[in-house]
């Protein structure tokens, strides 16, 4: 490809509405533009990387035996009713109807329109296991979309979904897509991480895993151990509970006066305790009724676990309204004997002498102990862990990273297929609900997790698996003959020997040129100059910046060597 052919404008500046690196990157080097908020144009450059990406993920799909179908993208609202999701997915589903008033959605996911689909077609045990996957555009309406091609409303996913008769079947396939997924993203030349993860809006009751890609800009906070390979989104992440408190020396409880103290701060400064000594209670309403949540006050509620804790299909945080109608107490003064079911944090049990609104308005009692002072009826895992807790697997320390969710694998069982009534007969005749697996992987926002982890201050620095040229030829001067003449041959060599080459013939200053070659990032550059007097170029890796000075036919030869 010539440059002066190439649809390509890049930009000196950042956009002023990018304020990830990847964002800027992307704008600026030419591969995409917004149309709209969270909607995005791929323009020449992007889309070729976008498209190497996607073979990347076929080739490894096809390799473990799925077979690549298209589903949809517009599907019939009934189809999630009767799933129970439409209300789940609520606002953030694209919704509209036909000119007969039909009900439609634009699908952000697949999986009523798979199950219908083997819920018509599958009726044998002979024909399970089987595997299907996609890779097509999906649609979700974001409160607000940011970070480029990080969090938008239309995007390019790969998703995968297996039907089995045993879960011993869907263990097997489960197995090898998690590998699968470990092989696309080695290939992809970017570091990264499998997690547990909770199942969310997608549901299930088996396993689940999320592949994270490091990065700063990540807006999931991930868990790992600090020796071994235990890693949870935090939504999953557990630790080792806490050693229960010595209270054996701790006096009978006290009432204080504590007036206008809304806070944990604040109660922490009036009384001079640290906030691991607060017995703290957090009021949700679960599908309508009020719980308490009771753990310590430098805990956070958990509230993936909650919901999991309840099977509760709606949660949120109740009102102050709610809380003093349901509790009868105003916000900070709810106790853990407060007249509502209440939920224990398993940790709860380390404190030893603590502070809890057990009392009038405006009061606290200290040295609470509980257990002692107050039944622990309900004892659960439900707080987020924190820096420092123990590993479950090893008692190390654990830390806190970000991550970039690109991946996340599901076992479904057979959530769908109840829904469904989807069965298969087994040998006998017998009906039995089939059991799936589903797997999804954002290929348009791996792109963007590539670019903010690999990059300088200069541009891009694409892994050469997914670059949208191998080589970058750039001409110094289209008025030398003989920079002209020494170009022109080593860009036909190359692309007949089958090299993604471009070639930069525009009548632009040289430093033009080098500034988009970086902001490019394609991983050779061939720059043939003055040098080329003495039959020398100069061949760049862009990852590492080492400069060889060769002829051109050593240069041809290394190139060939670099990029096969």
């Amino acid at each position: 490809m010539r440059q002066t052919r190439l649809f390509l404008n890049t930009m000196r500046e950042n956009p002023a509405d990018a304020e990830i690196a990847s964002h800027q990157l992307m704008v600026r080097a030419g591969l995409v533009r917004q149309l709209t908020a969270g909607v995005y144009t791929f323009l020449p450059l992007g889309y070729r990387v976008l498209k190497k990406i996607e073979a990347i993920v076929e080739s490894e799909m096809d390799a473990i035996g799925a077979q690549e179908v298209l589903l949809p993208a517009m599907q019939p609202e009934e189809l999630w009713v009767e799933s129970g999701r439409s209300e789940t997915y609520g606002p953030d589903m694209f919704r509209l109807a036909d000119r007969h008033q039909r009900k439609v959605v634009l699908g952000p996911t697949h999986e009523e329109v798979v199950t219908n689909l083997i819920d018509n077609e599958v009726s044998s045990y002979r024909q399970l296991p089987i595997t299907l996957y996609q890779i097509q555009t999906k649609f979700r309406d974001e409160v607000r979309p940011r970070g480029g091609l990080l969090r938008v409303r239309e995007f390019r996913m790969k998703d995968a979904y297996s039907f089995h008769t045993s879960p011993e079947s869907l263990d097997e396939t489960y197995r090898d897509m998690h590998d699968a997924y470990c092989r696309i993203f080695e290939r992809l030349g970017i570091g990264y991480r499998a997690v547990e993860a909770d199942s969310g809006a997608i549901g299930g009751s088996g396993g689940s895993h999320e592949f994270m890609v490091l990065s700063e800009a990540g807006e999931d906070t991930v868990a790992g151990c600090t020796s071994c390979d235990y890693s949870a989104n935090l939504e999953k992440a557990v630790a080792v509970p806490l050693p229960a408190g010595d209270a054996s020396a701790t006096p009978a409880p006290l009432v204080v006066p504590t007036p206008g103290t809304k806070t944990i701060e604040e109660l922490c400064r009036l009384l001079d305790v640290p906030a691991s000594r607060i017995i703290k209670v957090v009021v949700y309403f679960a599908d309508g009724q009020a719980v308490g949540v009771c753990l310590r006050g430098d805990h956070e509620v958990n509230e993936a676990k909650l919901k999991a804790v309840l099977g509760a299909d709606h949660l949120r945080l109740a009102t102050a309204d709610e809380v003093l109608s349901a509790a009868g107490k105003r916000v900070g003064f709810v106790g853990p004997d407060a007249p509502i079911r209440m939920l224990f944090d398993r940790d709860i049990q380390s404190v030893s002498d603590g502070v809890a609104a057990m009392a009038g308005e405006d009061e606290h009692k200290i040295h609470v102990v509980p257990g002692r002072d107050f039944d622990l009826s309900e004892t659960v895992d439900i707080r987020n862990v924190v820096d420092g807790d123990a590993c479950p697997r090893c008692q190390s320390p654990l830390a806190f990273y970000n991550g970039i969710e690109v991946g996340h694998i599901f076992k479904l069982g057979t959530r769908y297929t109840d829904a469904f009534d989807t069965t298969y007969l087994d040998a006998n005749g017998a009906a039995h609900r089939i059991i799936m697996g589903c797997y999804g992987l954002g290929t348009s926002r791996v792109l963007a997790a590539i670019v903010e982890q690999s990059h300088d201050e200069k541009g891009i620095i694409w892994p050469s698996a997914v670059a949208p040229f191998q080589v970058h030829i750039v001409l110094v001067s289209v008025k030398d003959e003989a920079q002209v003449k020494a170009a022109e041959s080593l860009y036909h060599r190359l692309y007949a020997a089958g090299v993604e080459v471009l070639l930069d013939d525009r009548d632009e200053r040289p430093g033009v040129k080098f500034n988009d070659a970086d902001l490019m990032g394609v991983p050779v550059r061939v720059t043939i100059g003055n040098k080329i007097k003495e039959g020398q170029v100069e061949l760049k890796d862009r990852k590492t910046g080492d400069v060889q000075v060769l002829s051109a036919e050593e240069a041809f030869a290394t190139v060939l060597g670099m990029v096969k």
